[in-house]
């Protein structure tokens, strides 16, 4: 017998869908509270690596992704700010089938994941979250609109501002700013794109990544010194400042901002929650329990990896609900916490300044660790 037949997912971002369309291929019941009344996304472009591609070809949106998005045609190129060409990180296909990376714009990545939860039968109910949890031979939970609901299990995909997490463990430590924000801008695709590009050595670390046949997306990583509040009509102006000097296709980029392009700005917070990540009949995956920054372009993809994981060990005959969770953080615990950590280290090595020689030599250990199996 399987221990879990409904399953209330808190989060319908990436991670909450990708467990929804998980759990339901396992036959599960599956509700997503969000509390976005419009379930919308922000950003810009995502970048998706080699092993974040493999956990889309497992959860079946594999195709759709490459389709709708961009595949890469080899490991990131790597150059100074001015344009000269340094280096190319290695980074392996895992498949015949799959591209070393590859990039896609968020809200189209946001459409592929709904409609394949909604085709599954998933309840989605928006603008709302949950209140309260409380054991009761599984979760017995009320909701921010007054109504409740029993599952045999909670999963908290809310996050790094996780609402879930804050009722689990209050004292859990808070998101903290690393000192970094994050620009965010879409262009026209030139044809000489074919993968990612990285502009290291500067103030600024300038990336670049085709997200579908038309299009790429900037993202620029300065060090704003205090964490000021940069009002958005402003954007078009800083990030122009931000990429003075650069060349290459960053300088192309710079040339052709006006004051009407798509740009988002966010200042980079990070979290990692201690394990365990679960308590009675509730856990936390993706940003909820370890929430990271860019530098390896896998926040994303450990949470669709947790996702995968997590179902199908919770769909495994005979196998307990603290059972699977116990397997679940034996299995997720090292690989999250490097990421972060990893993560956390390459922007301190850009913030202080050190040899793009030893952060191209950190990535590509870091991206070989993740090729690994699940």
């Amino acid at each position: 017998m399987v221990a879990v037949k409904s399953v209330l997912i808190v989060g319908g971002g990436i991670g909450g869908m990708s467990s929804a369309i998980r759990l339901r291929e396992k036959g599960i019941t599956v509700d997503i509270v969000d509390s976005d009344p419009e379930w919308r996304v922000y950003g810009a472009g995502i970048t998706i690596t080699g092993p974040t591609l493999r956990a889309f070809h497992t959860l079946g949106i594999l195709d759709d992704v490459l389709a709708k998005g961009s595949g890469s045609k080899g490991g990131s190129r790597i150059f100074t700010p001015s344009g000269q060409s340094i280096g190319e990180i290695d980074e392996p296909a895992l498949g015949s089938n799959i591209p070393p990376s590859g990039g896609i714009m968020r809200p189209v990545l946001h459409r592929i994941l709904s409609s394949r939860t909604l085709a599954l039968g998933t309840k989605v109910r928006l603008g709302l979250t949950v209140d309260a949890l409380e054991e009761n031979n599984g979760v017995d939970v009320k909701f921010s609109d007054g109504s409740a609901g029993h599952y045999d299990l909670v999963i908290g995909a809310d996050g790094i501002f996780s609402r879930v997490r804050s009722l689990l463990f209050p004292d859990a430590p808070k998101p903290k700013f690393t000192g970094q924000g994050c620009w965010r801008i879409v262009a026209d695709r030139p044809a000489h794109v074919d993968r990612p590009e990285l502009y290291l050595g500067g103030d600024v670390k300038v990336g670049l990544n085709p997200c579908s046949a038309t299009q790429m997306y900037l993202f620029a990583l300065d060090a704003p010194r205090g964490n000021p509040w940069i009002e958005p009509k402003d954007w078009p102006q800083v990030l122009k400042l931000r990429l003075a000097g650069f060349g290459g296709t960053a300088g192309l980029v710079r040339d052709a901002i006006t004051e009407t392009s798509s740009i988002v700005y966010r200042p980079l917070e990070a979290m990692l929650l201690p394990p365990p990540w679960h308590k009675g009949h509730v856990i936390l995956i993706g940003d909820a329990a370890h929430a990271t920054t860019p530098h390896l372009a896998s926040g994303a993809g450990i949470a669709v990896e947790d996702a995968v994981i997590l179902a199908d060990l919770l769909a495994q005959t005979g196998i307990s609900i603290p059972a699977a969770f116990e397997a679940f953080m034996a299995r997720r615990w090292e690989r999250c916490r490097m990421v972060v950590e990893n993560s956390l280290r390459l922007g301190e090595m850009e913030q202080n300044h050190e040899s793009p020689a030893d952060h191209q030599r950190l990535a590509e250990e870091t991206v070989k660790a993740l090729a690994q199996p699940i």
